[in-house]
């Protein structure tokens, strides 16, 4: 009987050659497949929702059956929280993970349906999204059911919304409307029966909204319904018991005008997530934003707030530094000790009987327990008789640790803390129970962990000059995206200037693990495109160009950190890497001084010069004067607030976007831009801005009549860059030239360049 692994959750499988879909001979092993593999996906869009199943045992050609409640012997692991309805409690499971999905698998629960709402903590929270379901009637194709999805969608656009559509897998359509603001299912339910029964008005012969099945016939039946807190829709990219394995498929505009438009199987799927990622991405929050509010879902659970002096948040704290532990005496029925490493946004928490070892030879017990919240790292006194873990709790140990490893069947760190100083591998042996041990082979001096997630230092716009080679060295300020890639066991992880992995994004970059071979190593530099002349350009890389990444500083590398050292030695380790890894490339520094480095970049049509000083450290994520760049023309970031509608060849389009930067918390606006958009860019960024759109303008403050004329408003999410003369009297954009979308920066982030 094969047994799966994923993170601290094992499954055991079973029948995995039955065949569940006779028709292509999907197997259930295949079912187990296609779920692990969309889970990324897949997981958004059903976190933190009671999960209903439909079953299959015997195959699609067998009784199925709906599941609701969650059997006693289901895996302990499982999420779940209960609700109390009229005539019956029941126990939901909570799908959040890659593990919770195969168990979907195993069951033979083809499809999973899930509310329109969310739980808040362990009650039923409100409705996150409203779901639309055209039902074609007799006689009625999937195109006529494409054309009522558009009329759906141009309706909730009035009201500000955008609309994502989903092949159903069965016979019609689903569209999903997120909600910016949370309603309660009735009110959700409202809105949807307000907008399907107007469309019935407007489109009799084509629109139903009634429920009866004998007025179907020949019309599309938009189902309002499923809004109702006690329906529930089959999930986006759930398998369906039909003949084949179809699947509730997101799906573009465009396609919804093919009029050859069919249902998606489970591979078809695959395909089109790995190739372009989750089209429903702006449906729902991403998973990690999800998890650090579920975190702590089971260690909420087990405590009364009102019965426990312990810490019972409602959510994940916000952040922390993320590098303190804590150690606790805790006597309950018997004395022992808990270990909790701060770990994203939570305590990682192990239950210790004996305490950590004291000596390498000796190897302790640790059973992993629900992570517990950042609160906890002070918490002390003593927990009640008849709660969870009735006994006295006090601080034993605390400090802070560098985690040189950290997988899902061990962790080794390093603790700096009051009592304990050492360093101390945990090893997963089975299920929740795991090994404290103290290495003995103690981290060599000037060696470290692997450093992740380090952010990039930064330069200060100014005047170099002035500066002198003796002090300063001159580099090129390249013209693409600044990113940090880690290449460590084999493998590439790349990183925007804002944290954001964007790895998936540039897969050639890939060959860097190849090129650096046999070395851990982070590099700082940046992502560009070269044109004809070997001119680096941004608006080439946005549009396809083939991506290149120009290494210009070193900050690990082979178990030493380099972020102490001085520039000069940083960049001679720089040099001696890329000269014995050929395919690593290592732009050159400019000789001479400032004036005569500026002048160099502008003979070679550079975008300009960063002079770095040569005793500089590398502070990462801030920005000071050991870095200073000075640029040939002028740059800004800036987020896209609206548009005006384009006219003549430029119908169906925009003519101008309305462009804005943020001081403080306010979104001021700096002008607007109509020029440096192709036929490509006119089309895909008109695309982006109308399921952007709202009603009322995003600025702070009163833009313009000449400006605002005919204005529409979007959600102020899109960051681009422009070029531009100079800035005016007044704080706008004089002469500006569009560049390209800027997907590496929050929109929260763009300040005035000067700034």
């Amino acid at each position: 009987m094969p047994t799966r692994t994923f993170g601290d959750s094992r499954l055991k499988l079973t029948n995995l050659d039955k065949v569940l879909y006779p028709r292509t001979g999907t197997t259930k092993g295949e079912v187990i497949d296609y779920y692990v593999a969309i889970a990324d996906a897949m997981l958004p869009h059903v976190a933190g929702r009671a999960g209903t199943r439909k079953r299959w045992p015997n195959g699609v050609d067998d009784q199925a059956f709906f599941e609701k409640n969650l059997a006693a012997h289901a895996p302990g692991w499982l999420d779940r929280r209960t609700l109390h309805h009229k005539q019956r409690t029941v126990t939901y499971p909570l799908f959040d993970s890659a593990a919770s999905l195969a168990w979907l698998g195993q069951q033979a629960a083809l499809e999973l349906h899930v509310p329109q709402w969310r739980f808040a903590a362990n009650t039923q929270g409100a409705a996150t999204r409203i779901v639309f379901d055209l039902d074609p009637g007799e006689g009625v194709a999937l195109s006529e059911c494409a054309r009522v999805a558009r009329l759906v969608r141009d309706t909730v656009a009035e009201l500000g919304w955008t609309a994502y559509p989903v092949t159903s897998g069965s016979k019609g359509i689903h569209l999903y409307v997120p909600l910016e603001r949370p309603l309660q299912s009735g009110g959700a339910s409202t809105v949807a029966r307000t907008v399907a029964t107007n469309l019935e008005n407007l489109y009799p012969d084509l629109v139903t909204a009634t429920m009866a099945k004998a007025a179907r016939g020949g019309r599309v039946f938009l189902d309002w319904s499923q809004n109702n807190a006690a329906k529930t829709t089959v999930a986006p990219y759930s398998l369906r018991g039909r003949d084949q394995p179809w699947v509730a498929a997101p799906r573009t505009w465009d396609e919804l005008d093919d009029p050859g438009l069919s249902q998606l199987r489970f591979d078809q799927v695959l395909a089109r997530v790995e190739a372009g990622g989750d089209l429903l991405a702006e449906l729902d929050p991403p998973l990690s934003v999800q998890d650090r509010a579920d975190t702590l879902a089971e260690y909420r659970g087990k405590r009364d707030a009102s019965r426990t002096p312990e810490p019972v948040p409602d959510a994940v704290a916000a952040g922390g530094p993320g590098n303190r532990f804590v150690i606790q005496e805790h006597r309950a029925r018997r004395l022992h000790y808990d270990l909790r490493l701060e770990r994203d946004g939570v305590l990682a928490s192990w239950a210790v009987p004996k305490n950590l070892p004291d000596e390498p030879g000796r190897n302790h017990l640790a059973v992993r327990t629900e992570d517990h919240p950042l609160e906890y790292l002070t918490f002390h006194g003593t927990i009640p008789k008849g709660e969870y873990g009735a006994g006295t709790m006090t601080v034993w140990d605390t400090g802070t640790y560098v985690a040189e490893k950290w997988r899902d069947d061990e962790v080794i760190v390093q603790l700096r803390g009051r009592r304990l100083q050492g360093r101390y591998a945990l090893i997963r042996t089975e299920g929740t129970q795991w090994l404290a041990h103290l290495m003995k082979d103690q981290a060599p001096s000037g060696a470290g962990p692997f450093p992740r997630d380090l952010a990039p230092m930064l330069a200060t716009l100014g005047d170099v000059t002035d500066l002198d080679e003796r002090d300063w060295a001159f580099e090129g300020k390249w013209d693409g995206i600044r990113a940090v890639v880690e290449v460590h066991d084999g493998g590439v992880r790349i990183r925007s200037r804002s944290g954001r992995d964007i790895t998936a994004e540039y897969p050639s970059l890939g060959i860097l693990a190849q090129v650096l071979d046999g070395h851990d190593a982070v590099l700082d530099g940046e992502i560009v495109a070269f044109d004809p002349h070997q001119v680096t350009s941004f608006p080439l890389l946005q549009s396809g160009g083939r991506p290149a990444f120009l290494a210009f500083d070193i900050l690990y590398l082979d178990g030493v950190s380099l972020l102490r050292k001085p520039y000069s030695d940083r960049r001679r380790v720089l040099e001696l890497l890329g000269a014995a890894a050929p395919g690593l490339q290592v732009p050159d520094t400019l000789s001479g001084n400032g004036t005569e480095a500026l002048e160099q970049s502008i003979d070679r049509g550079w975008e300009g010069v960063v002079a770095k000083r040569r005793d500089s450290v590398y502070l990462p994520g801030k920005r000071g004067t050991a870095w200073i760049k000075a640029k040939n023309w002028l740059t800004q970031e800036v987020v896209v607030a609206g548009y005006r509608p384009g006219q003549g060849v430029r119908s169906g389009t925009f003519g101008a976007l309305l462009l804005g930067v943020y001081e403080g918390d306010d979104l001021v606006f700096v002008g607007r831009v109509g020029s440096g958009f192709d036929d490509r860019t006119l089309t895909t960024l008109t695309a982006s801005l109308q399921r952007l759109r709202r009603s009322t303008s995003p600025f702070a403050e009163h833009i313009p009549t000449a400006d605002a004329r005919g204005a529409v408003w979007v959600t102020p999410r899109l960051v681009g860059e422009v070029r531009f003369q100079s800035w005016t009297d007044g704080g706008r954009l004089r002469h500006p030239i569009w560049r390209g979308l800027r997907d590496d920066i929050e929109a929260s982030d763009v300040r005035r360049a000067d700034s």
